[in-house]
């Protein structure tokens, strides 16, 4: 959920600590980026509501998502498994990944009008090049395209085809 929610990948989200957490301001500080860049993501009302039940049952102290040894994050390889298995258990076919949640979260800001230059932020990419490879273009979206013919005015011979 906090994957998608904020898109993040993998070991971004295994290395979320507590304090990353900022409701005040409704952010998520992303301290391991790629690349060692530091950004800020969104924080959603929902995710936040999720995550203080979470936090409610587990009370983690400085790693939000604790591993085995609570003074360790959790492993990327334990999450991977853990997601594998969802998917198997919802009936999804094979090839979901973990990042694939974070192709979906920009696709679906795009799907929703948000700009381009934001989604390239919240995903900490450098180059827009980057951020376009991640957003995919929906059917909606193609059937939101305008019909560019149908403003033109008429053709004078209606019923001939041109190329």
């Amino acid at each position: 959920m906090t994957c998608y929610a904020a898109g993040l990948r993998l070991g971004e989200v295994c290395h979320l600590q507590v304090a990353d957490i900022d409701s005040a301001r409704m952010v998520i500080h992303v301290r391991t980026g790629k690349g060692d860049r530091e950004r800020l993501t969104v924080l959603s009302p929902r995710l936040l509501e999720a995550l203080r039940a979470y936090w409610r049952l587990a009370r983690p102290r400085v790693w939000l998502f604790p591993g085995a040894r609570p003074d360790r994050p959790v492993s990327c390889d334990s999450v991977r498994r853990v997601f594998h298995s969802a998917c198997a258990q919802a009936g999804l076919p094979c090839g979901y990944t973990p990042h694939s949640l974070r192709h979906s979260f920009a696709t679906h800001l795009l799907d929703a009008g948000t700009d381009l230059v934001l989604i390239q932020h919240l995903l900490g990419h450098t180059s827009i090049r980057t951020t376009c490879r991640y957003t995919h273009v929906s059917l909606a979206r193609f059937q939101q395209a305008p019909s560019l013919l149908d403003r033109l005015p008429a053709l004078a011979a209606e019923g001939q085809a041109t190329p």
